[in-house]
């Protein structure tokens, strides 16, 4: 058991260690690579050479972030078949759907015209040049959206039903898989958060140039754009985080308990703005679960149910259980997952044995439509994955990694409006020339953007563990029986590898900036 917790946890870090290196560049994609839409429309609209010359160079500094972009997401996607495959047997046919149209249809409408906008100079005319420039930013929000689709399915399976006979998931509705509110949310926070990484970078570069006294109409023109894009952006992030929090408490009531850190649950909830979690608090002792805290009242329950009195569920209500809320303990949840994984054995020998009434019978128990009896609810697949675990404990996340992340990426994201209202401000007195400091604060500003931006992930992965498919696949299920070594060298082969590119990377794009428009 213990070499099965130690392969999880080594191939959890392989997968996190590659999407946290994929997800350095793809903000930055997404929103670069409309703001240089925007830029390219200014060219067409003016023929200034300084708006054709300011394009060009943001367009450098995109390709130098999109192919190690592609590269990293390539052996993202490998990586379910190599460490993951129970996962990828389980539910390979609904997972790779969107996936599919993301490398048929919006990746290579992204890839073909992106040489377009790159090579196309004085090669095709400035309509079709403008039109291909509008269509990369198009195909890669749209490779987004497919991910996403993907993604939001494990936090919130739908639009499947489980085969016993094949014991896999089948799709029986694609569109309510693509039109989930959950995925219709993921997408929309994802891709307007990154629109403020990709602003922060605008900005940084911008600034550089100006405590340089260098290309001062470009950095300028570039920080005006960047700020107002920025701005939007983080308004509509604001809007889709209230969203995300009522999706997920809808939905995942565990990783929201864990984002505030609610141990008991309570009505009238307020939400912590600011608090020092106790390290030493666990649901088996009576230990205050913060040293320090300051919180708004009746919010949380406002945010999660649109109702200030509204019950917020706790850890201890989620683990034990809660009749008066209707809410079973997770010993209940396990227990009728053992017995679903135990009836889904007997339909197996009776299909060896071929016993037609033996799997008529057993088959209704998989039956979303039918009940069998109050003690089943509406089926027994609804606990299926709760039979994996061995523990009610395994449910709880990593409180603390879940709560301060998801606080860091709050606090984060309401300065950045500060910062693009204050930078759009001194522009357009076009006094921000001669504010240094924030200049300076600017110039730093991408790497908090970063942060933000990997710790909205944190939550979102760290926050439903332990299932890789919320409710119906744990992770123990999910991954590869691959030897724990194997899984280390890679590993370690893939953070040297990863971290080399980087560090080649950054190289290429400073020489780039260094070199200037």
């Amino acid at each position: 058991m213990d070499e099965l917790i130690s392969l999880v946890n080594w191939s959890r870090g392989q997968f996190a260690l590659t999407a946290m290196y994929h997800w350095i560049f793809v903000p930055i994609t997404l929103g670069l690579t409309i703001m240089i839409a925007i830029m390219h429309t200014h060219y067409y609209k003016t023929d200034n050479d300084e708006w054709k010359k300011m394009t060009k160079f943001w367009m450098k500094l995109l390709i130098i972030n999109f192919i190690l972009g592609v590269a990293t997401g390539i052996i993202l996607v490998f990586e379910f078949g190599t460490n993951w495959s129970n996962y990828s047997w389980f539910v390979g046919d609904i997972f790779g759907a969107p996936l599919a149209i993301e490398g048929i249809l919006a990746f290579f409408m992204e890839a073909t015209f992106i040489a377009v906008m790159i090579f196309g100079w004085d090669r095709v005319s400035k309509k079709l040049h403008l039109i291909s420039t509008w269509l990369v930013a198009i195909g890669s929000n749209l490779s987004a959206l497919w991910i996403l689709i993907a993604n939001a399915w494990m936090q919130h399976p739908i639009g499947t039903v489980f085969n016993p006979a094949t014991a896999r998931n089948e799709m029986i509705n694609f569109w309510d898989i693509a039109l989930s509110p959950v995925a219709i949310n993921k997408f929309l926070h994802t891709t307007t958060s990154s629109y403020v990484v990709a602003s922060l970078f605008v900005i940084s570069v911008s600034s550089w140039y100006l405590l340089k006294k260098r290309h001062i109409f470009i950095a300028k023109k570039s920080m005006l754009i960047a700020a107002i894009f920025g701005f939007i952006s983080s308004i509509m992030t604001i809007f889709t985080g209230d969203s995300s929090v009522y999706q997920v408490a809808q939905k995942q009531p565990m990783k929201l308990a864990a984002m505030e850190g609610l141990y008991e649950g309570k009505t009238s909830a307020g939400l912590v703005t600011i608090g020092i979690l106790n390290p030493k608090k666990d649901i088996n002792n009576d230990e205050k679960p913060y040293y320090f805290k300051i919180e708004i009242p009746y919010l949380l329950s406002l945010l999660s149910y649109r109702d200030a009195d509204a019950y917020v569920p706790g850890i201890n209500d989620l683990i034990y259980g809660n009749e008066e809320q209707q809410i079973l303990s997770a010993e209940e949840k396990i227990a009728r997952g053992n017995i679903a994984i135990e009836t889904l054995k007997q339909y197996q020998n009776a299909k060896k044995q071929n016993d037609t009434n033996a799997l008529a019978n057993l088959g209704k128990k998989f039956d979303p439509n039918t009940k069998v009896g109050d003690y089943f609810l509406n089926n027994y697949f609804r606990y299926f994955g709760y039979g994996y675990l061995s523990s009610p404990h395994e449910l709880i996340p990593n409180i603390a990694l879940t709560f301060y992340s998801f606080h860091i990426m709050v606090s984060l994201g309401f300065l950045f409006i500060l910062l693009f209202l204050l930078v759009f401000i001194y522009v357009w007195k076009d006094t921000i020339e001669n504010k240094n400091i924030l200049l300076y604060i600017s110039l730093w500003s991408v790497l908090f953007g970063f942060i933000a931006s990997q710790s909205g992930w944190i939550v979102s992965e760290v926050g439903r563990q332990p299932w890789i498919i919320q409710d119906l696949m744990p992770t123990v299920a999910g991954v590869t029986q691959l030897s724990v070594s194997n899984v280390q060298i890679t590993f370690i082969l893939f953070a040297i590898i990863f971290t080399t590119l980087l560090i080649a990377e950054l190289s290429i794009m400073f020489n780039q900036i260094r070199k200037g428009p």
